[in-house]
């Protein structure tokens, strides 16, 4: 199959064609061999006899030991012994049609004319040229010259067939002087250098107008001038000492000018041969590296591209090439241990990842590519894509280095092509039987089923595997034939396992499946054995990758199938029903959901028919139902509690910070007569409401601690169904229900605060937030809100279960004093304490402790003892005396906080309330009753007396 392949070289000179590019590198061959030879250049007339083919009188030029050497050996060639490569009988220079006598005529140079397909005419004006540049400039090497400036100045139109071939040929060499010295310098341009403009515009008015090279003018003065100059910078920037000239030597030009050359080395009548005269033409080739900047490790390379390419591009039949192509990867192997020539490096990695990319596609898919007719290219396929890898690996600038981790061995390479082929070889088998299925075109399967099949077909993909290619990939994998049964084998049981969920129970195309797959899993199995006799592990590490295609396997699917059904369908059971629950804690004497108890009873029955299931595998597959179960639980859970929500939903946002105004009292708030109106128009409104509401919640938590006991109590039953034995081989598993449990418990705490914030801050807010010290402290006492907190109590004593009672209600104490701390600190403007005014709240918050104490019928002592502690740190701040408060906060603000050019930074409202905390005495300044502390105020933060 004839495939093309992008250059590595790119296309340096876009604008000159192959044959442009090829006769460009003929006359820098022909050149390069008349500087290198030791006879003058002289002018030879040929006879219009002897040119008689071509039709025209041409010229030539005396014979060059280079150019003129007589192929008349008949040794072997040397390159091709190097690179592997067989002698094919009837090269380019030794036809069998032609005499003897024209054979020995048949010189280097006129062969690599014929390979390159120039004609004697252009080779005749070629050298010519260079008889005119060599008159006028005897001794001058090649190196030192601008080749087709020469050119250009020495050929006239006269010397051409025709004006258009002429203006043709100044094109292209206008072309390859951009190229050379603009478009690809072999030192970089500098942006300052005006004469890249001139010379750009010398060569575009010459691409639309012929120039007058011929003659000397201005015009070609300039050019002249502007090209040398460019032409022999050095890379310092100066110009060189050695007059080298540097306009074919810049990357990739030059390699795209010497690939042309290695092109000839061809046959032109047989692309797939390499001429028999290869070392005579590669020894005229390297005259040209002066030239074009080459060495002996970048001719490696090209030489590689090029024998590569051929392979590729002519069908991949010839396996000489390929042969031949892997030797001089050994041979820039070795060079590129060698040099850390940056350029050098860039050149063989393009060329090196083109022919990885190559190699991997075929060997990824190797089976798509090769059989048993070409089966031993195989083998120079892997060779020649492990030793790139090698080399690629190695080299830290190439990209396939940088996506590695680990550097390929040639054993992890094939492992991976095996795998991948036999993987895509399987889906293709799978897509031919499925076609032959729906089509009946198989004799004797319109029975069975599709695996079925399938499962025969890959059992002969597997003998077809041991038989061709696993005796080559043996070479680098000793377990080549294990490893494609083992990834048949996997390939196999995914489609299996694909099978069996698919079906609710065992039918008779489950057997026929089951029996196919068990008789294919053993030829296998046998071939991997049989593979791995003399390996180390005895094809352990194989084997290990075929896991049985088991019967008791396809029955777990089967379980684990009808174990996701229950799951599923309780849980939707779940959603449909919690929809409709309304969490009212009369509906029976527990006090909790219906909800509850039908899906307890649902998991217990789940339970009691998955141990009655008739299988050995209840310890294995219990861990997945109880998970699921706990799963449906947790959704269960979550859901009682979602629209509840949580300690901070009922919390109130802080109302800003303001100063008292001392001397009215804000007798106008609030009238006295008024607030107990108010207070109890809005409890008979809203008393109703608030007590179901708090039913609720008590029903969801009585619901929550419920399935808790019951989860627990299930776990321990489903435990005791099985021996110890098979307990120990739950391996860690024993703890059933584990994460409903422990859901269910933060369900509980995140409800019981949500209920005692919701009682404090929501439901009493009218008592607490809108009417404590609103005013004057002691007309606004607490005694409101401890008979409206007592009725919630009862009720909450009444409806909570009493395993989670004392959790409620010592959150309804803590939110209850969170709300007393917050009156005092952060009121908002309609209350101010005076000093005296301690006195009364001291004994209003003995009363709210005292409410809980119960006489010792309520919350135990300590308790209250502990979570009144940071009240009562705060409580003395409102005695102490204004004139100290101010001082204490000072100090401690500046502790805290420093100084901004001496005033006092507003400290920010962040921790927990604390005597020692500098917002919390900001806070108690704010609402001292005082003259001092609202000038203070004032002064210190410009504080408004009221909210705007």
């Amino acid at each position: 199959m004839e495939e093309s392949l992008p250059s590595p070289f790119g296309d340096p000179a876009p604008n000159l064609s192959d044959s442009e590019l090829r006769e460009t590198a003929y006359e820098i061959l022909v050149a390069a061999c008349r500087s290198t030879g030791s006879r003058p250049l002289t002018y030879i007339p040929q006879s219009p006899k002897s040119d008689r083919s071509n039709g025209a009188t041409t010229t030539a030029l005396s014979p060059s030991p280079s150019l003129h050497r007589s192929l008349t050996s008949t040794a072997a060639s040397k390159v091709k012994k190097a690179l592997g490569m067989k002698k094919r009988s009837g090269g380019a220079g030794e036809s069998s049609a032609e005499p003897d006598r024209i054979k020995k005529s048949v010189t280097v140079g006129e062969l690599v004319r014929v390979q390159m397909r120039i004609s004697e005419q252009i080779d005749s004006r070629i050298r010519r040229a260079l008889l005119r540049i060599a008159s006028g400039q005897l001794g001058r090497r090649v190196e030192t010259m601008v080749l087709p400036l020469e050119l250009l100045q020495q050929l006239k139109a006269t010397d051409f067939p025709d004006q258009e071939e002429y203006e043709s040929w100044q094109r292209r060499n206008l072309k390859l002087l951009e190229a050379g010295l603009i478009l690809h310098p072999y030192v970089p341009l500098s942006k300052s250098d005006k004469s890249v403009q001139q010379l750009k515009q010398i060569i575009r008015s010459g691409l639309e107008r012929p120039l007058d090279t011929g003659k000397i003018t201005g015009e070609t003065q300039n050019l002249r001038s502007l090209v040398m100059s460019l032409a022999s910078r050095s890379n310092n920037n100066n110009v060189n000492g050695s007059e080298t000239c540097h306009w074919a030597d810049g990357f990739p030009l030059n390699l795209r000018i010497y690939q042309m050359l290695l092109e000839s080395c061809f046959d032109v009548n047989d692309e797939l041969s390499v001429v028999e005269e290869v070392d005579e033409v590669l020894e005229l080739i390297k005259k040209t590296w002066p030239v074009l900047g080459m060495n002996q490790m970048i001719h490696n390379v090209c030489f590689l591209w090029v024998l590569f390419n051929r392979y590729v591009t002519t069908g991949q039949v010839e396996n000489d090439l390929l042969v031949a192509a892997h030797h001089l990867i050994l041979e820039v192997e070795n060079d590129a241990k060698e040099t850390n020539d940056p350029e050098y490096s860039k050149i063989s990695s393009s060329v090196l990842s083109l022919i990885m990319d190559w190699a991997e596609k075929r060997l990824l898919a190797y089976h798509d590519t090769f059989n048993i007719d070409n089966v031993e290219t195989l083998e120079t396929t892997v060779s020649l894509g492990i030793s790139v890898a090698k080399v690629l690996a190695e080299d830290s600038s190439s990209e396939y280095r940088r996506k590695k981790k680990n550097v390929d061995t040639g054993l992890d390479r094939v492992d991976t092509y095996i795998r991948s082929s036999l993987r895509m070889a399987f889906s293709q088998t799978k897509r031919m039987v499925e076609h032959s299925k729906r089509s009946k075109s198989r004799q004797g399967t319109s029975n069975l089923p599709v695996l079925a099949i399938l499962a025969e077909d890959i059992g002969h993909l597997a003998f077809n595997e041991k038989a061709i290619f696993s005796p080559i990939l043996k070479n680098w994998h000793p377990l080549a034939a294990g490893v494609a049964a083992a990834t048949l084998h996997t390939c196999y049981g995914t489609e299996l396992k694909k099978f069996v969920s698919s079906i609710t129970e065992l039918t008779p195309d489950a057997i026929r499946v089951l029996t196919a797959a068990d008789k294919l899993e053993k030829d296998l199995v046998q071939i991997a054995v049989q593979d791995a006799v003399d390996s180390e592990d005895g094809g352990k590490s194989v084997i290990r990758e075929m896991p049985p295609f088991e019967a008791e396997v396809a029955i777990g699917n089967l379980v684990k199938s009808w174990i996701k059904t229950r799951v599923d369908r309780l849980k939707e059971w779940i959603d449909r029903n919690l929809q409709q629950e309304v969490w009212n804690p009369r509906s029976n004497k527990l006090g909790i959901a219906p909800s509850s108890v039908d899906v307890l009873r649902m998991i217990d029955e789940t339970l009691e028919a998955f141990f009655l299931l008739p299988i050995l595998m209840h310890p294995v597959l219990l861990p997945e139902l109880t998970s699921g179960l706990d799963k449906c639980m947790q959704h269960y859970v979550s859901k009682a509690k979602s629209s509840c929500g949580s300690r901070n939903t009922f919390l109130p946002a802080l109302p800003a910070l303001t100063r008292c105004t001392v001397g009215s009292r804000l007798h106008g708030v609030f009238k006295k007569k008024e607030k107990p109106m108010v207070a109890s128009h809005h409890r008979r409104k809203s008393q109703s409401n608030d007590s179901g509401e708090i039913l609720q919640f008590c029903c969801r938590i009585n619901t929550l601690h419920y399935i808790r006991t019951e989860m627990e109590s299930s776990g321990r039953k489903t435990l005791n169904r099985l021996p110890e034995s098979e307990i120990a081989a739950l391996d860690g598993k024993a703890k059933i229900f584990e994460q409903s449990i422990g859901y269910c418990s933060k369900g509980i705490q995140q409800l019981s605060e949500a209920t005692a914030y919701k009682i404090v801050f929501h439901d009493l807010s009218n008592v607490l937030w809108d009417g404590l010290y609103v005013g004057e402290a002691s007309s606004s006492r607490i005694e409101p809100f401890l008979q409206e907190l007592e009725r919630c109590l009862e009720i909450i004593s009444s409806s909570v279960h009493d395993r989670v009672r004392t959790r409620v209600i010592s959150d309804i104490m803590r939110a209850s004093f969170d709300g007393f701390l917050l009156v005092i600190l952060a009121g908002g403007p309609s209350r101010c304490f005076t000093v005296q005014d301690s006195a009364v709240v001291d004994e209003d918050f003995k009363f709210l402790c005292d409410l809980f104490w119960s006489n010792g019928d309520g919350l135990p002592l300590d308790l209250i003892e502990k979570v009144s502690t940071t009240v009562k740190s705060i409580l003395p701040l409102l005695r102490t005396d204004t004139e100290s408060l101010i001082e204490r906060f000072k100090a401690v603000c500046l502790e805290n906080h420093g100084s901004d050019r001496g005033k006092l930074p507003l400290p920010p409202t962040s921790g927990p309330w604390s005597p020692t905390e500098p917002n919390t005495l900001l806070r108690v300044l704010c609402y001292r009753y005082e003259e001092s502390a609202t000038k203070f105020l004032k002064k210190t933060y410009n504080l408004p007396r009221k909210l705007t």
